[in-house]
């Protein structure tokens, strides 16, 4: 069945708008409360407005690291007994970290609420860094490097475009950072970067689910409440010049036989309506098998294996990266030429109104998935109140999609995707490997 526009957006309209009730402690810790009944369970998250880039040059990995560290115990939670808490009262959890933000959440039976607050404020207030659990954890991430990087074909194309894509903001080190780094830092970094960064006024604690907003209140105020503010952080501005001539590079992966094609585009900050018609135009190029790249060049020419793209959105600047796998006796230059001409077209010409339509019903889709379960909901608040300085965003974003007309697609592709404004990285095998 096909839903027409006006009925899909009606749908939008009464049936996903998120209520939410937000305050904030007199710590300075933001909270946001969202109660939905409709399944007996909570998501207790809380959302650190640290990230890679807030490490410095000779300690990157630090934020991601702590992602892993605080699990490791409380004053009040004893060394690997967090995780039996959380499954043997029938809960999940988790945590992830960006460049931006570090998240953490645990998800429960509506009945243990207080426990998931106790939890997040033990590991807020109390938490045990020593010796032990840095080499534990030391050691648990290098393994992740090795796994998900190092041994992993393609593993390292983020890392290797990131530092030719900036040249003086902290986005220019990956995530995971550097082994070197993490083991040169002494206890007290580690300890120094806890109290400076995990404070609650560097923090959104997020309440979503089936609960009662006064008990809930309660508990927040009796667990979070005493917690004492931290140091008012000065976030750094890190600007960097316009790309005016095309970056050139090439990284030898011994993990691969076939070469890759990246070339990658900085884009503005995600907050910015540009980001967001480059959102509709990667879709539009490269999302998924029915896209104008892969059917072009994968599906009617057959010269690629596979192409793609990731957009890359942060919260200073983006990145638009575009790659593809040759197949037969085409190349990596020849890939390049097809994709420029459909960036050309894209900009010369404003795209038909049936393809226009497609996006928006695409972008509807997404909005609607992206608040389908109370997780997806919490983060969200969370998101757009610590990155995005907007909770209502949860609601209205889609209506700034919605505004974006298809002469604004044919200007933001004009104003970023040109030759001279990107990276071209040629990904290939190792010498070794291609010999072997």
């Amino acid at each position: 069945m096909v839903l027409s526009t006006a009925l899909l957006l009606g749908g939008i309209a009464s049936a996903q708008k998120v209520d939410f009730e937000e305050y904030n402690l007199d710590n300075g810790m933001h909270v946001i409360l969202h109660n939905d009944p409709s399944a007996p369970v909570v998501v207790t998250s809380v959302m650190y407005h640290v990230g890679s880039k807030d490490e410095t040059p000779d300690r990157t990995g630090f934020a991601h690291f702590f992602e892993h560290l605080l699990f490791e115990g409380t004053e009040n939670i004893k060394r690997g007994e967090w995780m039996k808490i959380v499954t043997s009262n029938g809960g999940v959890n988790n945590a992830n970290t960006t460049d931006d933000r570090t998240y953490y959440y645990e998800v429960f039976p509506s009945n243990n609420l207080e426990l998931g607050l106790w939890m997040e404020s033990e590991r807020l207030m109390h938490p045990v860094i020593n010796k032990i659990g840095v080499s534990t954890q030391n050691e648990v991430v290098k393994e992740e490097k090795r796994t998900s990087f190092d041994n992993r074909p393609y593993g390292n194309i983020l890392t290797v475009v990131k530092e030719n894509m900036f040249k003086n903001h902290p986005y220019r080190w990956s995530t995971i950072g550097s082994m070197k780094d993490l083991d040169a830092a002494t206890l007290e970094e580690f300890q120094a970067f806890n109290k400076k960064f995990y404070t609650p006024n560097n923090s959104v604690l997020v309440v979503a689910g089936d609960i009662d907003k006064k008990q809930a209140k309660e508990w927040i105020q009796k667990y979070f409440g005493s917690i004492p503010k931290g140091q008012e952080l000065k976030k750094q501005t890190y600007l960097e010049e316009p790309i005016t001539q095309t970056i050139k590079a090439t990284y030898q992966d011994p993990n691969i036989q076939i070469p890759m094609l990246v070339a990658s585009y900085r884009t503005p900050s995600m907050k910015t309506k540009d980001a967001r018609v480059l959102d509709l135009i990667s879709s539009y190029l490269s999302d998924g098998k029915s896209s104008k790249l892969y059917k072009k060049i994968v599906d009617e020419k057959k010269m690629a294996l596979q192409i793609g793209a990731v957009g890359f959105s942060q919260e200073d600047y983006g990145m638009y990266i575009i790659y593809g796998l040759p197949m037969g006796t085409s190349t990596t230059a020849d890939l390049l030429k097809e994709i420029d001409e459909e960036i050309v077209k894209i900009q010369t010409d404003l795209i038909s109104e049936k393809d226009y339509q497609k996006l928006q019903n695409t972008f509807d889709n997404q909005f609607v998935n992206a608040n389908a379960s109370v997780e997806g909901i919490a983060e969200n608040l969370a998101k757009f109140y610590l990155l995005y300085g907007d909770v209502n965003l949860i609601n209205n974003e889609i209506d700034l999609y919605h505004s974006i007309t298809r002469e604004e697609i044919r200007a933001v592709a004009k104003k970023y995707l040109n030759p001279n404004q990107r990276l071209i990285l040629d990904y290939v095998p190792s010498k070794d490997q291609a010999q072997n």
